[in-house]
């Protein structure tokens, strides 16, 4: 047979992954929560979609620059927005392509207005509380209480409650970043009930070969058993079991943040307080009431988790709200 003739071997070589696929995998590589992959996926795609279904790898900064630009101009996103699609496609050239950007600078930018946060008075905080039974007011009195944000609430595990040294420990917050910040006194009672109410419920679970939940980075691998350990187990759990759709393994997964933030809205309208107050806002409260109590700048910072003392100090502006103490002139005497 002439050499021409010869098959040549097949080709078994494993297909290169999509490149959707390699952005996924290089965020969960880097630990990234699941928000941030959502995000960062969809606003690739939407480049692509925006070129015309070109593959980054034919684009570079000048398309960068036109998608980010458009954005701002013509669909009018916020800062913060644009902000984040420009993480997203610098992530996209600098860690999946290996293609750094550069000459970017003439990228129309979003302007980001100067606000203050909404605060909610300690009456107002209160009214609310009254509005709320059961695990939300338990959530709603923590989130208050020791100045978490929502999903920082939602995540926590019966081994961050530490009753003896009455402290929260915050693992993997907004930036990826620990911290440990008081426990409220006020609901601890009712916090152990909760927590001995959900024991009793880890021990039927264990023994039906249930009550595994799903754990942090690499855990998983190291310690095989410790999913089904009570130490790990959510704090807030879902109501129900959901089942892996690869494995068939059942999990149990935390309370959904929609569903606390329904019950909020909820006791917000029925206090009749007129303020758009959210979760969120109870940390706003948190950090503006201490302030008002006395306490320092860089203990608060500490205990909100932010790097920088200058986010801190916004809520030294909230203070100086409603004239800065000065007395209006319709109230002078005649």
């Amino acid at each position: 047979m002439p050499e021409s003739a010869v098959p040549s071997p097949p080709n078994t070589a494993p297909p290169k992954p999509r490149l959707l696929d390699r952005v996924r995998a290089e965020i969960r590589t880097r630990h990234y929560s699941f928000s941030t992959e959502k995000a960062y996926v969809g606003w690739i795609r939407r480049y692509i979609f925006f070129h015309g279904k070109r593959h980054p790898n034919e684009m570079g900064s000048a398309e960068v620059t036109h998608f980010l630009s458009t954005l701002a101009s013509r669909d009018h996103v916020s800062a913060s927005t644009q902000n984040q699609a420009f993480s997203a496609l610098l992530f996209l050239y600098r860690e999946v392509l290996r293609r750094p950007l550069s000459g970017l600078e003439a990228t129309v930018r979003a302007k980001r207005p100067p606000r203050l946060p909404l605060v909610l008075t300690r009456d107002e905080v209160a009214s609310v509380l009254r509005h709320l039974q059961g695990r939300p007011w338990l959530m709603a009195s923590l989130m208050y209480g020791a100045g978490l944000r929502v999903k920082e609430c939602l995540r926590l595990r019966i081994k961050d409650v530490d009753f003896g040294r009455t402290q929260i420990a915050v693992h993997d917050g907004k930036g990826r970043k620990d911290r440990d910040t008081c426990l409220p006194a006020r609901p601890v009672e009712a916090l152990k009930a909760h927590i001995a109410r959900l024991h009793q419920q880890h021990e039927v679970e264990s023994a039906a070969g249930l009550g595994a939940v799903t754990l942090p980075g690499a855990l998983a691998k190291k310690y095989p058993s410790a999913c089904r350990e009570w130490a790990w187990q959510w704090l807030f759990p879902a109501a129900r079991l959901y089942t892996d759709p690869g494995t068939g393994q059942k999990w149990r997964h935390h309370i959904h943040e929609s569903a606390i933030q329904r019950v909020f809205k909820t006791a917000m309208r029925a206090t009749g307080v007129a303020k758009p107050a959210t979760c969120h806002t109870l940390r706003h409260s948190f950090a503006t009431h201490l302030l008002e109590a006395g306490y320092d700048i860089r203990t608060i910072q500490e205990l909100l988790g932010h790097s920088d003392v200058s986010t801190t100090m916004i809520y030294t502006h909230v203070l100086n709200r409603g004239g800065m103490g000065v007395k209006s002139p319709l109230d002078f005497g005649s």
